[in-house]
C-alpha cells in the first residue's frame, strides 16, 4: 500500500511550528496553520470533556490523537485538539448568528467556512472528483456548513466553483445563520445554548500565559528540576533547554514555555524560537530577551549568550520576552459585522491617541466618513482560550492599552483584536432569560413578587410573560443587556424550595430573513430517554445544524425551544425520545399553540424510548442504535410526509362519597398530567376563555377543547352542590386498565427506585419479562376485571368477556410493537388506522395471554370499536395513559375525541432499511392498515382518501 512521506515544515509564518507536511509540497497556506483569517469575526470554541478519540488528528499540532492521550472536540465544529494544545486553538468555530437589522434577505451571502482534516470516511473532492482526506494526516478541507471536501490545493478552484454557501442537502431544514442574533454580551455561547460546562476552571477568567500550563512538568516551576538521564543527553547533544517567560502574569504564576536550541545559538536564533513557541507572528525587531536569574534582568546579546545565562542549582536557564518600549506604533482596528470590503485597516497612533481619535480614523479607513463617531464604540476582543469583549472609554488610550498588555503577556498582546462595533446591538433592546423550576399554579403576581426578591428592585425586568403556568415557567425581558446579565447570574444561583432555579438566555429569529421553501428543524433531545444515547445525537445535531435549533430537554423541557421559533409561519420539530417525550412536546404545543405563528407543525421522531410504539407506526423503527448516520435521519425528515394523528380526552372524574376523599392517584409522572380542578354536579359547565360549552354527563357526543388560556389547562367547573377534583389527560396511543397497567406500574416504581440502572432496552424489557412471571405465581388483582368495570360505547352497554384487563388503542402498536387487534378481517369491525376517529377497545386474560400477543402468537379478544367510550370502574384498579401509571380510585372515565390537532411526519416508505420483524409492519398487517399511511392532507376531509396496501 502506498505511504505518503511526510517532513518537518519551516514556514515562518505558521503558528504551529515542525508540524508534518509532504514531500514536494512547499510550506504555505495549504498546509500550515496561519493566524484567524482577518475576515472572519472570531467566535469561541464550545470544548467537550476531555476523552479518547480514535483516527482524528489535532488541528493545531497537526499530530494524531493517540488512544492513550486525552483530547478534546468543539461541541458545535470538527476541531479536535490534544489537551496540551487547547491553548493554542484558533478562535474560528462557526458563527451562527450573524443577523443584522436593516439588510435585506437578498443581499445576504453566505461563505463556506472551511475546516482542515478529519474528513468522514470516502469523502471527494468538489472539483477533482478524486479521494481526498487521510488517516495518515491532517489533510483535506470540509466546509461546516454545506459538508463539501476539496483537496487543499483544489480549494480555491472549489470556492469559484460554489461561490456561496447553500447548506448542502439540509438546506430545506437549516436555520440560517443571517436570521438568528443573540445579545452581545460575555454570556459564553455554552450558556445559550444549553450545554453543560463540566469544568470549574473554566467559569473563571484566567490569562493566555497562565492557560499555556498543560500539566506536564516541563511547564512548572515547581517541577522544574532536570532529570540527569534528560540532562545527559543534551550535553552529548551539545543543546540546552530555556524556559522562556512570556510576561509579568507568567512570572507570578510561574508558568512558563521551554524551548531546545544549540549551546552555540545566536539571539536572533533564539528569539526566534522563543517567538514561535508563544505563537508570536509578528515582527521580531519588536521584541527583545533578557536574563531573568541575572541581578538586574541583563539583556541577552551576542557572541555567546547560551553561555552566559544565570544558571541556578538543579534549574533550566531562564529568559524573559519582552516587548520594545516606544512613544508611538501602529494598531489593527477590524470592522466586524459593519458591511465594508477592507476586513482590517492599520492606524498610527501615539501616547495622546484616543478611543474617540481611533473611532474617527477607522471610519475613513473604511470609507465611513459620512457616519458620525458617535453613534460607534471600540471593543478590545481577546482571543485567549475564547473570546473575551471589553467595550472600551472613548478618553482611553489604544497605545497604553497595547504596551499594558505586553507586559502582562506577550501572547495576549498578539491575540488581542480592535473592533469597530455599532452602539446599537443588531439583537434588539429586548433580551429575554428563560426561568423555570418555580411552584406551578401560583398567580403572576405571586411569580413576580418571587423574582424580585432574589434580583431586587435595582435588576427588575421590564415585563413578564408568558408565563407557563402549568410548569412553572415563564420568559422575562429586559431592555438593559447589563441588568439581564446580572440577572441571569444571579437567578442560576438562586432556588426556591430547595429546588435549585432553571435559568437561559435566549436568541432570537428574525422570520423575514428564513428563505421561502424553508422549513426550519426544531430538534428536541431527551439525553435521558431509553438506551441515554440522546448525548451523542445532540452532539451530532449541534455540528449539522444550527446549534441554536438544537435543544437538550433537560433544560428546560420544549417550552423554550417553542418560544424561540414562536414566530417561524411554518417549521418542523424532529423529537429524539420515547413516547413519553414525545406527549410531552405535544402537550407544550398545546399550551403555547395559540401564541404562535405555527399552531400545529410536523413532527418526526428519533425513537430512544423503550416501547416506541408512535415510531413504530409512522416507520421511524422500533429504537435508534447507534449505528444510524444522524445525517441520514435528517435528510429522512425532510423526505418525510404530513399525516394525521387523533388525540383523545380522558377524563377522570371519581364518585361522590358524600365528602369521603378516596381518589388518591399515584401518578407517575406528575409533571405530565393534567390535573383539572372541577366542581361538577350531574350537568357541568366547561368554560374556555369567552364561551361556555355545556356537557352532559349521561350523552357526550362533542368532542372536549382543553383550554389555552394564559393559565395554562387549569380550569374550574362550577357547582351548587359538592365539590370534587377531576383529572384530564390527552391520549394520544392506548388507554389500559388492569393487568397491563399492573405491570407498567410496577415497572414504574422499580425504576424510580434505582433510576441508573434503567439505562438500556434490553435491561428494561428484561425487567417487563420477571414482573410477569411474579405476576403468573402472586395474588391477582385484578381477576374478574369484568366484574369491576362497566363499559360503554357510542351510548350502547357493552357486555364484557371473562378478562384481567382492557386496553383502549388509537395506534396499532402496544407493548414494543405488537398488535392486539391482529391482521384477521371481521365484517362487524371497520378497517383501524389512527386518523379515522375511531377507538379499539380489546381485552387480555392473563400475563400469559399478553406474552403471547408480544410475541406475536395470538390476538387480544375484540371487544367494541367507537369514538366515545365510558367506563366506570367500581374498585381500586391500576390504570395506565400512554405510559404513565397510577391506581385509580372508583370513578367514571369518559374517553372522547379532543379538539387538539397533531401533524405527525410519516418515514417515506423507500427509506426503511432495517428489516422489521413486528407484526404490525409486516405485509400481513395491510388488511387491518396497522401504521399510519400515505396522506399528505391533514384536513377532516382526507378519511375517506383510499389508504389500503401501503406497506
Amino acid at each position: 500500500m502506498f505511504r505518503r512521506r511526510f517532513r518537518a515544515c519551516r514556514c515562518v509564518t505558521c503558528i504551529t511550528p515542525n508540524h508534518d507536511i509532504p514531500y514536494g509540497v512547499n510550506e504555505g497556506n495549504d498546509f500550515c496553520q496561519q493566524e484567524l483569517d482577518p475576515k472572519q469575526n472570531p467566535v469561541a470554541h464550545c470544548w467537550s470533556e476531555q476523552t479518547h478519540h480514535k483516527r482524528k488528528f489535532c488541528n493545531v499540532c497537526r499530530k494524531r490523537l493517540e488512544d492513550s492521550s486525552l483530547s478534546s472536540h468543539c461541541e458545535i465544529c470538527e476541531y479536535f485538539v490534544h489537551a496540551e494544545c487547547q491553548d493554542f486553538a484558533l478562535a474560528d468555530c462557526k458563527e451562527n448568528a450573524t443577523y443584522l437589522p436593516g439588510k435585506e434577505l437578498s443581499l445576504v451571502h453566505h461563505e463556506h467556512h472551511w475546516r482542515e482534516g478529519n474528513l468522514p470516511n470516502g469523502s471527494k473532492c468538489a472539483a477533482c472528483k478524486k479521494v481526498c482526506g487521510s488517516f495518515e494526516c491532517l489533510s483535506g478541507f470540509r466546509c461546516e456548513w454545506c459538508g463539501l471536501t476539496s483537496h487543499a490545493v483544489c480549494r480555491k478552484t472549489v470556492s469559484s466553483l460554489y461561490p456561496e454557501c447553500q447548506f448542502g442537502n439540509l438546506q430545506p431544514i437549516y436555520l440560517p445563520p443571517h436570521a438568528v442574533s443573540i445579545p452581545r454580551t460575555e454570556v459564553p455561547m455554552e450558556a445559550i445554548i444549553g450545554v453543560q460546562v463540566r469544568r470549574k476552571e473554566t467559569l473563571s477568567p484566567r490569562s493566555t500565559s497562565e492557560e499555556f500550563s498543560s500539566g506536564e512538568c516541563k511547564y512548572r516551576e515547581n517541577e522544574d528540576y532536570v532529570h540527569s538521564r534528560e540532562k545527559k543527553d543534551k550535553e552529548d547533544r551539545d543543546e540546552e533547554c530555556i524556559k522562556v517567560y512570556d510576561g509579568n502574569n507568567s512570572i507570578k504564576r510561574r508558568i512558563f514555555r521551554t524551548i531546545t536550541v544549540s549551546r552555540l545559538a545566536t539571539t536572533e536564533h533564539i528569539l526566534t524560537q522563543a517567538l514561535r513557541a508563544f505563537h508570536i507572528t509578528k515582527d521580531p525587531s519588536s521584541f527583545y530577551l533578557t536574563d531573568l536569574y541575572a541581578t538586574n534582568e541583563m539583556l541577552l546579546s551576542d557572541p555567546s549568550p547560551v553561555q552566559s545565562l544565570t544558571r541556578r542549582e538543579g534549574k533550566r536557564p531562564a529568559v524573559f520576552l519582552r516587548f520594545h518600549d516606544s512613544n508611538s506604533g501602529e494598531v489593527r482596528v477590524y470592522p466586524g459585522k459593519l458591511q465594508v470590503s477592507q476586513p482590517f485597516c492599520t492606524i498610527q497612533v501615539n501616547a495622546e491617541s484616543t478611543i474617540t481619535d481611533l473611532i474617527r480614523e477607522a471610519l475613513i479607513k473604511f470609507g465611513l466618513e459620512n457616519l458620525r463617531p458617535e453613534d460607534f464604540r471600540l471593543s478590545e476582543i481577546l482571543l485567549d482560550r475564547g473570546v473575551t469583549e471589553r467595550v472600551l472609554g472613548r478618553e482611553e488610550k489604544p497605545w497604553d492599552i497595547m504596551k499594558a498588555l505586553s507586559k502582562d503577556s506577550i501572547r495576549q498582546m498578539e491575540l488581542m483584536r480592535f473592533y469597530l462595533q455599532m452602539k446599537e446591538d443588531p439583537h434588539g433592546p429586548n433580551l429575554a432569560l428563560f426561568v423555570g423550576n418555580l411552584p406551578p399554579s401560583l398567580s403572576q403576581k405571586t411569580y413576580e413578587t418571587i423574582l424580585i426578591d432574589f434580583l431586587g428592585r435595582e435588576n427588575k425586568f421590564s415585563s413578564i410573560g408568558p408565563i407557563y403556568y402549568e410548569y412553572g415557567s415563564m420568559v422575562i425581558t429586559y431592555a438593559d443587556a447589563k441588568k439581564a446579565v446580572r440577572a441571569l447570574y444571579t437567578l442560576r444561583e438562586s432556588s426556591y424550595e430547595e429546588k435549585q432555579l432553571l435559568v437561559m438566555l435566549l436568541p432570537n429569529i428574525e422570520p423575514r430573513m428564513v428563505p421561502g421553501g424553508v422549513k426550519p428543524l426544531l430538534v428536541f433531545v431527551n439525553v435521558k430517554s431509553g438506551g441515554c444515547q440522546g448525548l451523542e445525537l445532540i452532539t451530532s445535531f449541534r455540528k449539522l445544524l444550527n446549534p441554536y435549533q438544537v435543544f437538550d430537554l433537560d433544560n428546560g423541557g420544549p417550552l423554550p425551544g417553542l418560544y424561540v421559533f414562536r414566530h417561524i409561519k411554518d417549521y418542523k420539530i424532529l423529537v429524539c425520545g420515547g413516547d413519553g417525550t414525545i406527549g410531552w412536546v405535544l402537550q407544550c404545543l398545546d399550551n403555547v399553540g395559540q401564541d404562535s405563528e405555527c399552531s400545529s407543525p410536523p413532527c418526526a421522531i428519533v425513537p430512544l424510548g423503550t416501547g416506541n410504539d408512535l415510531a413504530r407506526v409512522l416507520r421511524w423503527g422500533p429504537g435508534y442504535t447507534g449505528g444510524e448516520d444522524p445525517l441520514n435521519l435528517l435528510r429522512d425528515v425532510i423526505d418525510a410526509e404530513e399525516i394525521r394523528l387523533d388525540r383523545w380526552t380522558v377524563v377522570f372524574h371519581p364518585e361522590d362519597k358524600g365528602g369521603e376523599d378516596k381518589a388518591t392517584q399515584h401518578n407517575s409522572t406528575g409533571c405530565r398530567k393534567r390535573k383539572v380542578t372541577t366542581t361538577v354536579n350531574s350537568e357541568f359547565c366547561l368554560s374556555l376563555q369567552t364561551r361556555t360549552i355545556k356537557i352532559d354527563r349521561t350523552s357526550i357526543h362533542k368532542p372536549l377543547s382543553l383550554p389555552r388560556s394564559s393559565r395554562g389547562n387549569k380550569i374550574k367547573l362550577i357547582s351548587s352542590t359538592s365539590e370534587e377534583v377531576s383529572s384530564v389527560m390527552v391520549m394520544n396511543n392506548y388507554f389500559g386498565i388492569g393487568i397491563d397497567a399492573d405491570l407498567c406500574l410496577d415497572f414504574h416504581n422499580a425504576r424510580e427506585e434505582n433510576p441508573n440502572k434503567f439505562n438500556s432496552r434490553l435491561h428494561n424489557k428484561s425487567v417487563y419479562v420477571k414482573m410477569g412471571l411474579r405476576k403468573m405465581v402472586g395474588r391477582k388483582m385484578c381477576k374478574d376485571l369484568q366484574r369491576e368495570i362497566r363499559l360503554e360505547v357510542d351510548g350502547k352497554l357493552v357486555d364484557l368477556p371473562p378478562v384481567e384487563g382492557i386496553i383502549i388503542l388509537n395506534i396499532l402498536s402496544w407493548g414494543s410493537g405488537a398488535n392486539p387487534w391482529g391482521v384477521e378481517k371481521e365484517e362487524q369491525f371497520q378497517k383501524p388506522n389512527h386518523w379515522d376517529g375511531m377507538l379499539e377497545v380489546v381485552g387480555v386474560t392473563g400475563v400469559v395471554h399478553l406474552g403471547q400477543i408480544q410475541s406475536g402468537m395470538r390476538s387480544a379478544m375484540r371487544i367494541a370499536q367507537g369514538g366515545h367510550i365510558k367506563i366506570h370502574i367500581h374498585a381500586d384498579m391500576p390504570v395506565q395513559v400512554d405510559g404513565e401509571p397510577w391506581v385509580q380510585a372508583p370513578c367514571d372515565v369518559v374517553v372522547l375525541k379532543s379538539a387538539l390537532k397533531a401533524t405527525m411526519l410519516k418515514k417515506m416508505k423507500g427509506k426503511m432499511k432495517r428489516r422489521n420483524t413486528e407484526p404490525f409492519m409486516q405485509q400481513g398487517a395491510v388488511g387491518q392498515g396497522a401504521a399510519a399511511l400515505s396522506i399528505p392532507v391533514v384536513t377532516e376531509t382526507t378519511d375517506n382518501v383510499n389508504h389500503n396496501n401501503e406497506f
